[in-house]
């Protein structure tokens, strides 16, 4: 299924334009990923369906129909597929195929299972579903399944409660207990769920293993929202032993908007992983439509770090580099009193730096800057902190899944070792998100904004002391769901719609979209009514519009070579009466 269909697709305000998102509607959980037959397989939640879409560099995606629907047994809620290659199922006829392990819901939350002979595209579920049923507990889901070669077993982790609990098999169909893991290890702010496990090496040498076992935590009041932690140990095959402290809490992304992460399965040269990019305190309450929900870039470079302890790295897959556009490279400069305003602008890009200072209390870099409206990544030397603020980021507050108001625009912050007068940054900028690398991937920063298209500056500070930038680079970064063109192919404006009183005036500014594109090119804006709301003065991507009288008008903004344009809703209100004034007052 091709998804280039024209120049408009995926361009909506907001929208992804190198991250994985669904066209409509709502998108949780990544499920089942597995790399099969030369292609790499997401299916993710909506709505208590498995969602399909495939890619061959895990960049483009093409949307294939649901996978796993709703039955008599309820909803398909998350999970995990592997391939049976030696038909240990005894479902392919000798042959080989998909297996995808689900939670159903009906009767209590219950381990099902589903299986595939045409690459994922149809299913069929299993006569003896559930083929581990309820042991009598709310919730008990999210199974992840895996080969484990020491013992030439098939593992089942799932969620229950606040623990995991590891079943054993030969089959893939006759499940038996093994053991449980979680009791006062780690956080319990909230239910536990999307367990993964896996092995890596450490430090990268590959007869030096250690099994990572990841959960992510419920929305709490703990934590802000939802979280995701780690334990690092051993796996005998049956039973998981944290090397750790119990009481030792490893957060696996510092940000607000990393959650399920799932590593793909058969794919055993590299470990990969994707998360979704939201929280349970805010699931489907994103200003964006028609979709809601997005999936992180996808990380590899999995591995466990020997820095003083065992933890886990992560980075952008290397397979960035094929969307890799124009790369802008800086000298070397100083920051100390005044901003540093960098000459460029843009909305998607990777920004890599390494920064030094000696004497300093805080610094950072305004991203998506402008109007007022920035979100800031730094360090604060004084309390050894790294942070990412998203405070004036544009949105300050959102309605929560319980329908009230919650502070989306907060600060994230971590420990950081301020003594070491250095840090290195990679930061992969969106449409909606940020997601910040630091010192190679050893901390993580994953954050939605929604900032205006038209806020697309950059600018550095210090205060109390001087920062030298070195090694800078941005590189803009390709869509991936639109063909290529030499040219332009959006055009935003710093907002859709307005509300005015009559004599009141705003500015409106357009742009058009790749940044890097760098043709000349000439906007014209028109109003629809001039006796409501007339266009003051023009001057090239900014226009002053002053409101008459009341009424609505539309304000349309034109690319004359590209023939983009778009519409700006203007609703203008009379002036209110002196009694209306004087109520307003009291």
């Amino acid at each position: 299924m091709n998804n280039k269909r024209n120049t408009s697709y995926y361009t909506e305000r907001y929208r992804p334009q190198f991250h994985f998102s669904t066209p409509k509607g709502n998108l949780a959980d990544p499920n089942g990923l597995v790399y099969y037959k030369n292609n790499y397989h997401l299916f993710h939640q909506k709505d208590g369906n498995w969602a399909h879409a495939v890619s061959h560099d895990l960049l483009h995606w093409n949307h294939l129909p649901l996978a796993l629907e709703h039955d008599e047994l309820g909803q398909a809620l998350s999970g995990s597929i592997v391939v049976d290659k030696s038909n240990c199922s005894g479902l392919f006829n000798g042959g080989e195929g998909l297996l995808a392990f689900y939670t159903s819901t009906v009767g209590g939350e219950a381990q099902s299972l589903a299986y595939s002979t045409d690459e994922g595209v149809t299913w069929q579920r299993h006569k003896k579903n559930p083929i581990i049923e309820n042991p009598g507990i709310k919730d008990f889901r999210d199974p992840k399944v895996l080969w484990h070669e020491s013992t030439k077993h098939w593992v089942m982790v799932v969620s229950t409660d606040q623990t995991v609990t590891f079943y054993r098999s030969t089959n893939l169909v006759d499940w038996a207990y093994s053991s449980q893991f979680g009791m006062e290890e780690g956080l319990h702010a909230a239910v536990w769920e999307c367990p993964d496990l896996f092995s890596l090496p450490v430090d990268g040498n590959q007869e030096e293993q250690k099994w990572v076992l990841h959960v992510s935590v419920g929305d709490n009041d703990e934590t802000k929202g939802s979280t995701a932690q780690y334990f690092i140990g051993e796996f005998d095959g049956r039973m998981f032993h944290n090397d750790n402290d119990s009481r030792e809490i490893l957060i696996t992304d510092f940000g607000q908007d990393f959650y399920a992460a799932q590593t793909f399965s058969n794919l055993y040269s590299r470990t990969i992983w994707i998360g979704w990019m939201a929280n349970w305190r805010y699931p489907y309450q994103s200003p964006t439509s028609p979709w809601l929900g997005a999936m992180s870039f996808p990380r590899d470079s999995l591995k466990t770090n020997k820095q003083n302890q065992l933890r886990l790295v992560q980075q952008p897959i290397l397979e960035l580099d094929n969307i890799k556009s124009k790369r802008r490279s800086f000298e070397e400069f100083m920051v100390e009193q005044e901003p540093h305003t960098l000459d460029f602008s843009g909305t998607n890009y990777m920004l890599e730096a390494t920064i030094s200072w000696e004497d300093l209390r805080e610094f950072g870099l305004r991203l998506r800057h402008g109007d007022g409206v920035e979100t800031l990544i730094g360090v604060d030397v004084e309390y050894d902190k790294v942070f990412v603020d998203r405070t004036n980021a544009g949105m300050k507050e959102i309605i929560d899944r319980n329908g009230e108001v919650f502070p989306f625009g907060q600060r994230y912050e971590t420990n950081y070792d301020a003594s070491k007068g250095s840090i290195e940054l990679c930061v992969l900028v969106d449409e909606s998100s940020i997601e910040v690398f630091v010192q190679e991937g050893m901390t993580i920063f994953t954050s939605l904004i929604y900032t205006e298209p038209t806020n697309d500056g950059i600018e550095w500070y210090a205060e109390n002391g001087t920062i030298i930038v070195q090694d800078l680079t941005i590189t803009y970064l390709k869509n991936t769901w639109r063909d290529k063109s030499l040219g332009y192919d959006r055009l935003v404006t710093n907002v859709e719609c307005v509300s005015l009183q009559e004599g009141e005036t705003t500015k409106f500014l357009a742009k058009l979209k790749p940044d890097e594109a760098e043709s000349q090119y000439e906007i014209l804006w028109e109003s629809s009514n001039k006796d409501i709301a007339n266009i003051q003065h023009t001057n090239g991507q900014e226009c002053l519009l002053e409101a008459v009288k009341e009424g609505e008008v539309m304000v349309s903004v034109k690319e004359i070579c590209s023939g983009l344009s778009k519409n700006i809703k203007v609703t203008v209100h009379g002036k209110p009466t002196l009694a209306e004034r004087i109520k307003q007052w009291f």
